[in-house]
């Protein structure tokens, strides 16, 4: 290996104990492809078999606790105790390749898609997103709301007794945990509403929650992360300035690792902090050594890679890389980084072992993926 990389194989030492093999995290993907009744498929198996090589941590595409935060179609579920084995055979695939198993988890909220919640689409306020044809929501009740907290809790157990190594909290890309937090889609007067601070609450709870599992239920070290966004587009929607009394609560919550949802990791502010630094630069600024600090987004290259660790933040994670190039970490480790694919081709789905849902999305999404046409390839 090319010792200019060295930085990328270095450990790291989570605040609870648990030691990492490198600085490479496979990010949380969607990939459409479990089976209807929400269990793990036989392609997820084989896909994660594929890519849980390298990487020191597997996050999985994302769970549902509750059986109305479904997000969309071919998504595997963690509602209730019949999918524990199906979710076991996942977390042993990926640990049997060498990397911790991570299985992120959430509701989807208002940005359920009807069909699949009998209708019953559910945010913190009667509010709908901005985005294209979605349907206004119906606000929780209290109940309800201390429900899904618990549900949150029971997954947790149900990710311990599966074998996982942890749990990411999905409170990004503008689901159920944001939604709470973000004053586009919370508009409530009562106890989960209001300011700044009040918004915290729901998403606050649910950290509590799943702590709760984790020391009732865990026998040893177990990965509780949390996944947010730093700003909304909409108006009025999350600013850097509100990132900031986040980041701070989620400071004192004894977390093992913040991961920063961004589809550039070079973005800059749009609201709430001056473009002089990336989003990332701010957000290290406030937590400084006190927690794990994962970077994403546009990532391809070994260089790029070694760039961003070179920033404030103590790993990478790898979304679409890791599905053009399953072999990214061995090719460095070898010293084969300039064979590192970072394109695809209409011929590569077999060999890279991808579902065909995920792929006929890849392909059908123009600008998502690199994808070559085969005469360019050559």
């Amino acid at each position: 290996m090319n010792s200019k990389y060295n930085l990328l194989f270095d450990q790291v030492t989570l605040p609870n104990g648990m030691i990492l093999k490198n600085k490479i995290m496979m990010a949380p993907m969607t990939n459409w492809s479990s089976n209807e009744d929400g269990t793990v498929s036989d392609a997820e198996l084989e896909y994660y078999a594929r890519r849980s090589n390298g990487a020191s941590v597997v996050v999985t595409a994302v769970a549902y606790v509750t059986d109305n935060g479904v997000g969309f179609p071919g998504q595997f579920s963690v509602s209730n105790d019949s999918f524990v084995p199906g979710l076991k055979k996942l977390a042993d695939t990926i640990k049997k390749q060498g990397a911790k198993a991570v299985l992120q988890i959430f509701h989807a909220g208002r940005l359920s898609p009807p069909d699949l919640v009998g209708g019953d689409v559910v945010s913190a306020s009667a509010i709908a997103s901005e985005r294209p044809g979605s349907p206004e929501p119906r606000e929780l009740q209290d109940a309800e709301i201390v429900s899904i907290i618990e549900d949150f809790g029971e997954a947790t157990r149900r990710a311990i007794e599966a074998g996982f190594d942890g749990v990411e909290i999905h409170g990004a890309n503008g689901y159920l945990i944001q939604q709470f937090f973000s004053p586009h889609s919370n508009r409530r007067e009562d106890r989960w509403g209001g300011d700044v601070e009040k918004r915290l609450t729901f998403p606050l709870a649910v950290i509590d929650s799943i702590q709760a599992a984790v020391k009732k239920y865990a026998k040893g070290p177990f990965i509780v992360g949390y996944r947010f966004s730093p700003e909304e587009p909409e108006t009025p929607g999350l600013t850097m300035e509100d990132t900031f009394v986040l980041t701070d609560a989620l400071l004192e919550k004894n977390l093992d690792y913040l991961h920063i949802s961004l589809t550039d990791f070079w973005s800059k502010p749009r609201r709430g902090a001056d473009d002089s630094k990336t989003r990332l630069e701010w957000i290290a600024e406030r937590t400084g050594d006190r927690i794990p600090l994962v970077g994403v987004g546009n990532i391809h290259t070994a260089d790029e890679a070694l760039s961003a660790l070179n920033t404030s933040v103590s790993m990478i994670a790898l979304g679409r890389e890791l599905i053009i190039e399953p072999d990214w970490v061995e090719k460095i480790e070898s010293g084969n980084e300039e064979h590192i694919a970072v394109h695809l081709t209409k011929e590569d789905q077999e060999r890279l072992v991808i579902p065909d849902p995920l792929w006929n999305m890849i392909l059908g999404v123009p600008g998502w993926f690199p994808v070559l046409d085969s005469e360019e390839s050559k």
